[in-house]
């Protein structure tokens, strides 16, 4: 006695709606995940620029600090005319010192600010991608049971992924931020 087993779906069309959503979301999210890696990137150095910035500010302001001590202690203990050139010379420092420092505070801030931006387009692909995913799986459960209202939540999901994907692309000011809160 022979027992046929068929594999073959009842609805073609179903697993064809879901192999194209597939295949969208997919090369969607790849194209997400390479946009979403560069932005990291640019984030990283953003982050190190303002490290390095604002620790150059520190230690312009330590530098004048110290220009500002010792001026003043010549000016306390020294005898007159003996410290002058030693006295002008840390004016000029202090005075290098102090148009240094507010310069590099605001270049620090810049690009803190720019690490800021960046991080609204990192959430928009993460956002991107976790939808996209779950779009994905839906699908794939949509083609096993055969139920087209699981492509339709599939379509839903998939549809805040690539709207998510497309203001990450066009550098949109949309931010998921409840999502972003809730998995950050």
């Amino acid at each position: 006695m022979e027992i046929e087993v068929s594999a073959e779906a009842k609805d073609k069309r179903l697993n064809r709606l879901v192999a194209i959503t597939v295949v969208v979301l997919s090369v969607f999210a790849g194209l997400c995940g390479i946009k979403d890696g560069n932005i990291v990137q640019a984030m990283q150095a953003a982050q190190a620029a303002s490290v390095d910035t604002w620790n150059e500010y520190q230690a312009t302001r330590t530098k004048q600090h110290l220009a500002e001590t010792s001026r003043l202690q010549l000016l306390t203990l020294a005898a007159p005319g003996k410290a002058d050139a030693a006295i002008a010379a840390l004016g000029n420092d202090i005075a290098k010192y102090q148009a240094e420092a507010p310069a590099l505070a605001r270049a620090a801030k810049a690009q803190s600010d720019l690490y800021d931006a960046l991080n609204v387009h990192d959430d928009q692909f993460d956002a991107a991608d976790a939808a996209i995913s779950t779009a994905i799986s839906l699908a794939a459960v949509a083609a096993l049971v055969e139920t087209v209202s699981l492509l339709w939540a599939a379509w839903a999901f998939g549809a805040f992924g690539l709207f998510m994907g497309i203001e990450g692309f066009a550098g949109g000011s949309f931010h998921p931020g409840l999502l972003s809160t809730f998995l950050g």
